[in-house]
């Protein structure tokens, strides 16, 4: 038996959508539809054109239903943190702002003088982070909430748009700190702190939750009929995780893209003073088990970078600013990824040599040696936040998953290996569909479980495994553990 499924993936640099067509065990993906997703910069305000992008979700599934499979269902994953406002019409309360919009910072600290961020922790486990949901509400003003009937996610909202059922998908909800992973709902205590309308935020539904048919508005529209909307994994990191090809225990995953996530997953969370203190977040899976993981700054840097130097005519691809890196000299300077400097856009080549300079190592001038710096910084970093996994945990660690768009960057995968000083797994480059698909697929009955999902992602998807080379890592770690503490 063969079906198809359409995953909508909503990335923070662009999205696509993909069909995916399951046929005796094998998983097809097939990239119908790209688009870019920019930011809208507005005096000093940073949000997302949410209209546009709902738009190019629509010429994808037009552009699904020219092929005339019968499509059997739908589903929307995005990134995480931000959210959308609907008034009681159902019609979106513009603007929907971006996570580095600069008012997180004034939300972030408006909540905590409220309420300590040893209670946030305990009732949430979501490590503490300006761009997180609660703190961007804690910038929002009382009359723009009071006008507000529902606020979703962003990939919740799409669903929503798409069915016309409101529903907060449990992965998603997950990541708002907003919810407590303990009771298992949203956490009281943080509603009424903010203050927030009880209505607000609509009833959490777990991984695979089927809403209902498309709105006959939106089947018109893009001439597919008798498509379900799926809740999936509406968090793209909770898709990846569900469409990894892992099996067994003792591995971890990297999730590479403009964030890094690691993490492991596990039954249940841990919420703690040592979790609390190395600022570990417990995010839910497919399943309701506990991605235990870290968000650290990614490729964003590189991104960034590249971003300024085009402004200044010097418009370099991915591709040259590898090759650039990989010819310049190992571990002349070193940054520190976490460094709240990198968290907001701006001239990054200025910020890299400032911290450099601070931290007395050769400036980087040139774009060659920035990116290696980069690079070679995030490698560290993995190997620094994987030995706190351990720790906390009390695993051993024997493999790395790595997936998403950063698998396409080979210097940093092999630096990783080397860095982890373990075999590391590339792929799929598209384990966010692949998760998406597959769980649409378990919530329609035509895949059994997990285990049988991920063998189907382990006989379609060719990987490849690096191994490690320890090289000077071992010094260059302990270049990086003293930036901690300066940086």
């Amino acid at each position: 038996m063969t079906t198809y499924h359409i995953a909508c993936d909503l990335g923070a640099e662009s999205g696509r959508v993909i069909l995916g067509t399951l046929n005796n065990g094998k998983l097809l993906l097939s990239d119908l539809h790209r688009f870019n997703n920019q930011s809208v910069k507005d005096k000093d305000s940073l949000y997302w054109d949410i209209p546009q992008l709902f738009q190019e979700v629509l010429i994808g599934l037009r552009k699904v239903a020219e092929r005339e499979d019968p499509v059997a269902s739908v589903s929307c994953d995005s990134w995480g943190v931000d959210y959308m406002l609907f008034g009681t019409d159902g019609s979106l309360i513009p603007p929907t702002y971006h996570y580095r919009d600069p008012r997180s910072r004034a939300g972030m600290k408006e909540v905590l003088a409220k309420v300590p961020w040893e209670t946030i922790y305990a009732e949430t486990g979501i490590q503490k982070m300006p761009i997180n949901t609660l703190f961007q509400l804690g910038a929002e003003k009382p009359k723009r909430i009071g006008k507000a009937h529902q606020l979703l996610s962003v990939a919740d909202g799409f669903n929503y748009l798409l069915s016309g059922v409101a529903k907060f998908e449990i992965t998603m909800a997950s990541t708002t700190q907003l919810y407590n992973p303990i009771t298992k709902n949203w956490s009281d205590k943080l509603i009424q702190t903010l203050r927030l309308p009880p209505k607000l935020l609509p009833q959490v539904v777990p991984s695979g939750t089927v809403l209902g048919p498309l709105r006959s508005d939106i089947a018109q529209q893009t001439k597919l009929e008798d498509v379900q909307v799926v809740a999936s994994c509406s968090h793209d990191t909770a898709a990846a995780v569900a469409g990894l090809p892992a099996a067994g225990q003792n591995w971890a995953f990297l999730s590479s893209g403009t964030w890094s996530l690691m993490g492991v997953e596990l039954p249940e969370p841990i919420i703690n003073d040592a979790s609390r203190e190395l600022n570990f977040t417990n995010e839910i899976g497919y399943g309701n088990s506990v991605r235990l993981l870290k968000n650290i700054a990614g490729l964003w840097i590189v991104q960034e970078c590249r971003r300024y130097w085009a402004e200044k005519e010097q418009d370099l691809d991915y591709e040259v600013m590898t090759h650039l890196a990989a010819s310049s000299p190992p571990f002349e300077s070193l940054i520190n990824p976490d460094d709240p400097r990198f968290l907001e856009p701006g001239d990054m080549p200025a910020k890299i040599q400032a911290f450099c300079k601070e931290t007395h190592q050769p400036v980087p001038r040139k774009p060659g040696p920035t990116v290696r710096c980069v690079l070679e910084s995030l490698a560290l970093l993995y190997r620094k936040t994987l030995r706190d996994i351990e720790k906390i945990t009390g695993r051993r660690i024997e493999r790395l998953h790595i997936v998403g768009g950063g698998t396409r960057n080979s210097l940093l995968n092999h630096f990783t290996a080397n860095a982890l000083q373990i075999p590391v797994d590339i792929g799929p480059t598209e384990a966010t569909a692949a998760g998406n698909v597959l769980v649409q697929a378990m919530a329609l009955g035509h895949v059994p479980s997990l285990e049988q999902a991920r063998k189907i992602v382990r006989d379609s998807f060719n990987t490849e495994i690096i191994q490690p080379h320890a090289a000077a890592w071992n010094s260059a770690f302990e270049r990086l553990e003293k930036l901690f503490g300066t940086g």
